[in-house]
C-alpha cells in the first residue's frame, strides 16, 4: 500500500524553528468565542480558557491556536479588530506566563490582531483567507518575521451556500492553482519561504463530497513545495456521512468525534505535516499510529 512519504523541513517561526516532516504536529483549537461552529467557544472566561488551553499543552499540543472571531456561515457580525484583540490578548499573555515554552498561533485574517498577537508573543499567524481579506496582512508578516499559515477558502462564509459546486475532479487542481498564488504573494510581500505552511481549508467553500476528493489528493499539494496542515475537525462533511449510519440529516458536532480521528489519521497518511484538531489527546495518539505506518512504509 502507498502512502504520501513527507519530506523532512524546519519551519521557522518568530524566533525558533519547528521540524516538520517525521512527527506530525498538533495543533490544538482555542476558541475564544461565543459562536465557535464546534460549540467549545470561550469567550468571557479567560480563566477556562488558559485551563483548556494548558491542557492541550500538557496532552501533547506542538502548538495551540487562539481564535477570537468565528468564521462560519450565519454567525454575528464580523468583530473589529479592537473587539478580537480584547478577546484573545489576555489569553495569549496568560498561558505564555503559565508556560513560556509554548507555541502560539494567532487565528486571525486582520493584520492589527496580527501585528499585537506577536508582539505578545504569538509565534505564527494561521490566516484563513491566505491573506486576501486584509490588504495589509502580507506586509504586515512579512515585518514581524513571523511563522504563517496561508488556508485556501473559497470565498466568504456567507457565499458558501451558493457556490457552484465543484466536480471530484476540479476540486484540487482548484485548491492547488489558488495557494501556488497565495504562497507567491506572500513571498513577493516578503514573507520569506522558509516561513510558511499551507492548508487546504477543507470544508471552507467546498461542498460535501469535495472534501473527500480533496484529501484524497493531499498528495498533489505537496507539489508546492511547502509543509501542510490540514484541519478536519469536527467538520460538517464528517456529519454528512455518518447521518446515513443513523438516519438524520447529519450528527450533530458532538457526535463527530471517532469520525475526526479517522479524517486525522487519512490526513496524515495522505501527506500533511501538522492537523489541527478540538481534542488533543485522542489526535495525538492517532498521529502516533499513522506515523508509525509511513515509518514502515519508508523502510520498505
Amino acid at each position: 500500500m502507498a502512502f504520501t512519504r513527507r519530506a523532512t523541513s524546519s519551519w521557522e517561526l518568530r524566533t525558533r524553528r519547528l521540524s516538520l516532516g517525521v512527527q506530525t504536529t498538533v495543533m490544538g483549537i482555542l476558541n475564544i468565542t461565543p459562536d465557535s461552529f464546534s460549540g467549545d467557544g470561550l469567550a468571557g472566561d479567560q480563566e477556562k480558557a488558559v485551563e483548556r488551553g494548558l491542557t492541550m499543552l500538557n496532552a501533547g499540543a506542538g502548538i495551540l491556536d487562539v481564535g477570537g472571531e468565528s468564521t462560519r456561515p450565519g454567525k454575528h457580525e464580523a468583530l473589529s479588530a479592537e473587539q478580537e484583540i480584547d478577546r484573545v490578548l489576555p489569553v495569549i499573555q496568560a498561558l505564555l506566563e503559565a508556560r513560556p515554552d509554548a507555541l502560539i498561533s494567532i487565528d486571525t485574517y486582520k493584520a492589527k490582531t496580527a501585528r499585537v498577537a506577536v508582539a505578545a508573543g504569538a509565534q505564527i499567524v494561521n490566516d484563513v483567507s491566505g491573506f486576501l481579506w486584509d490588504s495589509e496582512m502580507a506586509e504586515t508578516c512579512a515585518d514581524l518575521q513571523c511563522g504563517v499559515v496561508l488556508m485556501h477558502t473559497r470565498g466568504r462564509p456567507d457565499e458558501w451556500k451558493t457556490l457552484p459546486r465543484l466536480s471530484a475532479e476540479d476540486v484540487a487542481p482548484m485548491v492547488k492553482a489558488d495557494l501556488s498564488c497565495r504562497l507567491q504573494a506572500a513571498m513577493t510581500a516578503g514573507v520569506r519561504s522558509e516561513r510558511i505552511v499551507l492548508d487546504p481549508g477543507i470544508g471552507f467553500g467546498k461542498a460535501y463530497e469535495s472534501n473527500y476528493a480533496l484529501l484524497a489528493r493531499l498528495d498533489e499539494l505537496r507539489e508546492l513545495g511547502k509543509p501542510l496542515l490540514c484541519g478536519v475537525s469536527r467538520k460538517s462533511f464528517l456529519g454528512r456521512t455518518l447521518a446515513a449510519l443513523y438516519g438524520r440529516v447529519d450528527a450533530a458536532v458532538i457526535d463527530r468525534s471517532n469520525a475526526t480521528l479517522a479524517a486525522v489519521t487519512a490526513s496524515v497518511l495522505a501527506g500533511a505535516d501538522l492537523v489541527r484538531v478540538h481534542e488533543v489527546p485522542a489526535a495525538v495518539e492517532a498521529a502516533a499510529i499513522a506515523d508509525a505506518i509511513l515509518a514502515a512504509s519508508r523502510s520498505e
